[in-house]
This record gives structure tokens, C-alpha cells and sequence, in this order.
């Protein structure tokens, strides 16, 4: 019973990691559904060094519909996406960080919120692997349970600082008069990931459960028939004893 829980979860886990792949190589190249993948598009233009409209994705800025991007970098700074110190970008979004590009609140939220999301991955290929194993014995769904709760931990860290992150930003380019939407599809592949990622992990505690419970069961209901079958013998032996008993009162009365 308990592997009709362990196996949807495993499937789910899986989708986590797929969704999770499209948000992390959004920008690589761009074909559906990675060109329509981006974090936040905003109207950069008369920003010095900006394109007209720049996309942040998890690795570059680039340009309308994931084309002409910049170099994929690690934790790019925000302001990646014009020049240092440029005339023309939002003030709250400029600062001493990333090369005269980026302020230090911008600087920080993104750099953890990648870092969260590299280990909330690590975490997730781990518990996949061992996924097979809670296919086969309760203690396989314990110590993947143990993983994708961690997982989840730091991926719930990641996706709450992306969101603040580039909502923040979108709000700060709005006040400037400038056009800015989040991306649907990074959004909704980021939290769609950690839904598919929390309901697995629930799944794989209950498998652990279920199975213990089995497991009692069984052993209950193993002693049961021993119960029973030994229980007739010890009535037929009182009875034996009691008869005996009476047939040898009655002879020396």
C-alpha cells in the first residue's frame, strides 16, 4: 500500500525537477518554453548601456523574447543590464555593487535567492535518486522524506526571494513611468516546482507511515492465529483434566 503513495511522489519530485530546469536555463536558447521564461521585463530604454527592453533570466539579461542576451554569470548582478554608474536607471537600483551597477538591498536578495536555489536543486536531484529507494523498504521513505524536507526548506527560501526581488524591482520601474510585468512562466514554473516539490514530500512521510502501520498489522494479525490455534488445545486440556478429575471422585465415592 505504502508504494502507491512512494510512487506519485517520485513522479511529482521528477516534475519539481523538470519545471525547476526550465526556470534555471531560461535564456540558454529560444525556444518555447525557455524564450517566454524570464523573471522580469521592463522598458530600459534611454538607460545608458540598456537595451530597449531588457529580461532578467536566471543566468543573463537579455533582450525582448530571451534574444540578445548578455554572458550567462553566476548570481549576475541586477544591474548587468546597463552600464556602470548609468544616467538614466531607476536610483533605487543603482548603487556600489556588481561594478557601479546594482544597490546593495538588489546586490544581496538576488545573490542568496541563486545560491538557495543551487542548493534546493542539489537537494532535489539527492532526493530523487533516493526516491527508488522508497519504493522498496520504509526506512528508502524516510531518508527521502529527510531530503525533500530539507529541499523544500531552502527552495521555499529562494522562491520568496525571488519574488521579492523582481516584484520589488517591477514596482520601483512603475514609479519611474516605465512598462514592467513579471514572467508567467518563471513564476509559475518556480512555484509550480515547489507545490510539486511540497506535495511529494507529504506523500513520501505518509509512504513511511503506511508502511509501519502495515507492518503492525501484519504481526497483529500473525499473533492472532496463534492465539487461535493454540487456544483450543488449552480448553481441551482443561476439559480433559476436569473430566479426569470427576471420574476419579466418582470411583471412590
Amino acid at each position: 500500500m505504502s508504494r502507491t503513495l512512494a510512487l506519485p511522489a517520485l513522479l511529482l519530485l521528477a516534475g519539481s525537477l523538470v519545471l525547476l530546469w526550465f526556470v534555471i536555463l531560461s535564456g540558454i536558447t529560444d525556444t518555447s518554453p525557455l524564450r517566454q521564461t524570464y523573471f522580469l521585463r521592463a522598458d530600459t530604454s534611454g538607460i545608458q548601456g540598456a537595451r530597449p527592453i531588457t529580461q532578467w533570466t536566471y543566468f543573463k539579461t537579455c533582450g525582448l523574447d530571451n534574444t540578445d542576451c548578455g554572458p550567462s554569470r553566476p548570481a549576475l548582478p541586477l544591474g548587468d543590464a546597463w552600464a556602470s554608474n548609468a544616467r538614466g536607471a531607476p536610483s533605487e537600483l543603482i548603487g556600489s555593487h556588481g561594478n557601479d551597477t546594482t544597490s546593495r538591498f538588489y546586490w544581496y536578495m538576488w545573490r542568496f535567492g541563486w545560491v538557495f536555489f543551487l542548493i534546493a536543486l542539489f537537494f532535489e536531484v539527492l532526493a530523487f535518486f533516493s526516491g527508488f529507494l522508497a519504493l522498496c523498504s520504509r526506512l528508502g521513505s524516510a531518508l527521502t522524506g529527510f531530503i525533500s524536507l530539507v529541499a523544500l526548506f531552502f527552495f521555499t527560501i529562494a522562491v520568496s526571494l525571488m519574488t521579492a526581488t523582481f516584484v520589488k524591482m517591477r514596482n520601483v520601474f512603475a514609479r519611474e513611468g516605465r512598462d514592467a510585468s513579471l514572467g508567467r512562466y518563471a513564476f509559475g514554473f518556480s512555484w509550480g516546482a515547489w507545490a510539486a516539490l511540497l506535495i511529494s514530500t507529504v506523500l513520501f512521510c505518509l509512504a513511511r507511515h503506511k508502511r509501519r502501520d502495515n507492518t503492525a498489522a501484519a504481526t497483529g494479525t500473525t499473533n492472532g492465529h496463534a492465539r487461535r490455534r493454540w487456544l483450543p488445545f488449552g480448553r481441551r486440556t482443561a476439559s480433559r483434566k476436569s473430566y479426569d478429575g470427576r471420574r476419579v471422585k466418582d470411583e471412590y465415592a
